[in-house]
């Protein structure tokens, strides 16, 4: 069996209609994991997942639209998970908002509590839906997305790199807490991505240029150079690494 064989888990990955959650749902539906669709809106939902099920077998992945800021979809998502698929084996939290962009003196307050509950209390939320049976069952993969703006200032993206920033935090703390189960909580740190997502940071032909003049590898990624990282962690390629993160960013954070 492969290190990074998935058959006979379950997959539950968010914001995956489309970049980076996408990429994951579908390399992890190709090492063989049942895979969970879960975005704010059914139709690009429902088309991922057709798309894997066309490749791979109708029983393989499944549409669930959920809002991350609301608890009670997020408590659907898990429930509509274990109906399906009878367990929760792997969680993406992947899904994240960032409705501001400029200087942290210009923010509206509710704009940085929309940031923080999506891109921190909602994957609180969220892993604890999933990890009490992952703790029954003394294996589990909890994976969140973080960015490398984490480990970085900002004039334009400072209330988002700091909620990045928290879900470092939120992993190290919660491996503490769930590592003597066999529950493992890491993080991947991506750097700029051409997604829709971060179309304000690459799409500028000028902000372009200059991100790139720094990056060893002198250009940004793409949602796939992502998707290994997840699949390493899911798997039992990594099985020792907990309370960690994993950059992917093209050397962005040693290149200066």
């Amino acid at each position: 069996m492969s290190l990074f064989d998935l058959g006979g888990k379950t997959a539950i990955i968010t914001g995956s209609s489309r970049g980076i959650g996408r990429a994951i749902a579908e390399r992890m539906a190709e090492q063989g994991a049942r895979v969970v669709i879960s975005s704010r809106k059914e139709g690009p939902c429902q088309e991922v997942a057709d798309a894997i099920n066309a490749r791979h077998g109708e029983s393989r992945a499944i549409a669930v639209p959920a809002n991350i800021s609301a608890k009670a979809d997020l408590q659907a998502l898990v429930g509509r998970t274990m109906e399906a698929f009878g367990r929760v084996d792997v969680l993406v939290c992947n899904a994240a908002s960032n409705p501001y962009y400029g200087p942290m003196s210009g923010i509206e307050d509710d704009q940085f509590r929309k940031i923080l509950e999506n891109n921190v209390i909602a994957n609180h939320w969220l892993i604890g839906m999933v990890a009490p049976q992952m703790i029954e069952r003394k294996d589990g993969a909890i994976i969140i997305v973080s960015s490398i703006g984490g480990m970085l200032g900002s004039p334009v993206i400072g209330a988002y790199n700091i909620s990045k920033a928290a879900d470092f935090q939120l992993a190290r703390n919660l491996a503490v807490e769930y590592g003597p189960h066999n529950v493992r909580v890491n993080c991947i740190a991506p750097g700029l991505i051409k997604t829709d997502f971060a179309r304000a940071l690459w799409e500028d032909p000028n902000t372009l240029k200059r991100v790139t003049a720094t990056t060893p590898l002198r250009r940004i990624g793409i949602p796939d150079e992502i998707a290994g990282a997840a699949v390493f962690l899911a798997s039992a390629a990594g099985t020792y690494m907990t309370g960690q993160s994993i950059v992917v960013d093209g050397g962005v954070t040693i290149g200066h």
